[in-house]
């Protein structure tokens, strides 16, 4: 969706577009919080603050960059304010916001970049999976089916269902261990 009609919907209030937006940013948004706090609990609330902030301020918004960037500098914005809550000291200043924000746009980039790039081998991970392996995760996870809708598409138990995306999820952690790896290699 675009960020025009996104924000336009959340300032009338529509629940369906902001669910849709919500639904579309928020597990990629815990684990950028994560970075910062090494806490899921803590990465989860942030980001939901950062949802109610946006609900409730939908008025008040100015996006000029993309809507995807703004949502991001909000979390990072509060993991970094939250961090300093908590009164570590900061020698190295890693925590400064100014040096923060003159190379966030560089970070948000490389950030988003190394996502797509996650994405797509996890792409080419699942098109080795056997193919009933495949479809099964396909189902699940690209267009959202619950597993009792996979099971009666597919006609077979939902436990079936269950133990083959754990397989898959297992064949795609290993391989992703590998691809990584590979990666990080590549930049020595």
């Amino acid at each position: 969706m675009e960020t025009n009609i996104i924000i336009k919907g959340i300032r009338k209030k529509d629940h369906r577009i902001f669910k849709a937006f919500y639904d579309e940013f928020y597990e990629e948004l815990v684990r950028y919080a994560y970075q910062y706090l090494y806490d899921k609990a803590y990465s989860e609330d942030t980001v939901q603050e950062v949802f109610i902030y946006i609900w409730e301020n939908a008025d008040r918004i100015r996006v000029t960059t993309s809507l995807k960037s703004y949502v991001y500098r909000m979390v990072r914005n509060r993991c970094l304010n939250f961090l300093k809550s908590l009164k570590l000291t900061d020698e190295g200043g890693m925590l400064d916001p100014d040096l923060v924000v003159e190379i966030e746009y560089g970070i948000d980039q490389i950030f988003v970049s190394r996502e797509e790039e996650m994405y797509n081998a996890v792409l080419q991970i699942v098109d080795t999976l056997p193919d009933k392996m495949q479809v099964i995760f396909r189902l699940k996870y690209l267009k959202n089916y619950q597993y009792k809708e996979i099971a009666e598409e597919l006609a077979i138990s939902v436990n079936t269902v269950k133990t083959q995306l754990k397989r898959a999820k297992a064949k795609i952690n290993e391989s992703l261990i590998t691809v990584l790896v590979l990666g990080f290699l590549d930049c020595f």
